[in-house]
């Protein structure tokens, strides 16, 4: 049983623990880190290593998220940002690339995304995403699924994912027709990805949408503010195990339909990767680290999809500087800084090999100690 905490008379509070709290134990074999595979697969569709885009206008242009998939990840282009408001929003993102990280930057996200979304521009991402080759895969919010899923579907797309900051199987409104995803995935012949959650429960329920992935996390980090809005915050480690119990639960009640866990929040590093991967995630959804590579489209800014939210964004704005490499050092190296931000997926192969598991599935059984 998790610890459950009196935080006062009559209100309890369940024990959470973040990726920061917990470290992987080696077992008593190790491997050679050229026999380690990072290979998984959603649906159809093979990678060579468990990283997917987040699909923020900072990280994600068409020419980054094809990029993204030559290098073996999962590119996600957001069909409600900048891409599809804009004929060519170059001039955009260099202007965002050099606002001063304050309050006026949040103000000019807001005005920057009340262009509307053009539905031909839609269709014109999906075929400059298709020509690069690779999966094709966007990012649509719940809010938003019905209105634009027929521009999506006709232009052609391989993997859809429907994200917002938190997404459950029940939605409820007495103004407007919920959509309701068990319905909408089943009438769909491509896989659907679904998130964020944060607990077993919701998790158990995206699943039996018929989703292929789940989301697990709101994407926090650093920059995000959605506790300070709203009062949320993910304890990832604790999130992707409750997911991951909630899977094993899903794998018994179906007879082996096997639902993938996406990791989004508290990832920055190799090692961090490592750990979301070792509490039960199938991939981990990268961010900010993205924003750090030359082919980043903002230039080095970094900001959440909710950060330009017309009433209530939730995200600060922030301007790193100079990239730090490509993305191909990002994610495989080499590093000349000891700080796990380059060669991400070369540190994974590395806590792989170190542990002794050959594959990520395997390594999805890595012990796990607190040590804080």
């Amino acid at each position: 049983m998790r610890d459950v905490v009196e935080i006062g008379l009559g209100k309890t509070a369940q024990r959470g623990y973040h990726l920061d709290d917990i470290a992987i134990v080696p077992s008593r074999r190790t491997r050679d880190v050229d026999d380690v595979s990072t290979a998984w697969q959603l649906d159809a569709y093979p990678f060579g290593i468990p990283c997917v885009g987040h699909p923020s206008d900072a990280t994600m242009s068409p020419s980054s998220a094809v990029r993204l998939g030559q290098l073996g990840g999962l590119g996600v282009l957001n069909v409600e940002g900048l891409w599809t408001r804009y004929e060519n929003p170059t001039k955009v993102l260099e202007e965002l690339a050099g606002l001063d990280e304050d309050a006026r930057a949040t103000k000019r996200l807001q005005e920057v995304y009340a262009e509307p979304i053009r539905p031909d521009l839609i269709a014109e991402r999906v075929r400059e995403l298709r020509a690069g080759g690779g999966t094709v895969a966007v990012r649509v919010s719940p809010q938003h699924t019905l209105a634009l899923a027929p521009v999506i579907l006709d232009a052609g797309v391989d993997i859809l994912v429907i994200q917002g900051t938190i997404v459950s199987a029940e939605h409820v409104s007495t103004t407007d027709e919920p959509l309701n995803l068990k319905e909408f995935i089943a009438d769909l012949d491509l896989p659907v990805i679904v998130g964020g959650c944060t607990d077993y429960k919701t998790a158990l329920h995206l699943m039996r949408t018929g989703a292929a992935g789940v989301i697990v996390g709101i994407g926090g980090d650093e920059w995000s503010t959605t506790e300070s809005v709203l009062g949320i915050r993910v304890p990832m480690a604790t999130a992707i195990a409750d997911a991951a119990a909630a899977r094993r639960d899903y794998l018994d009640e179906t007879g082996g339909r096997y639902v993938h866990l996406i990791a989004d929040g508290d990832i920055q590093t190799s090692g961090d990767i490592a750990k979301a991967l070792g509490c039960g995630a199938d991939a981990v959804m990268l961010g900010e680290p993205l924003s750090l590579c030359e082919e980043a489209p903002a230039g080095g800014a970094w900001w959440h999809s909710a950060a330009s939210h017309p009433s209530l964004p939730r995200g600060a704005f922030e301007v790193s500087g100079d990239p730090i490499g490509s993305m191909e050092q990002l994610l495989f190296g080499p590093a000349d800084e000891a700080d796990g931000q380059l060669n991400l997926f070369g540190g994974l192969r590395r806590a792989m090999a170190k542990c002794g598991y050959r594959d990520l599935k395997e390594f999805q059984k890595v012990g796990l100690v607190l040590d804080r």
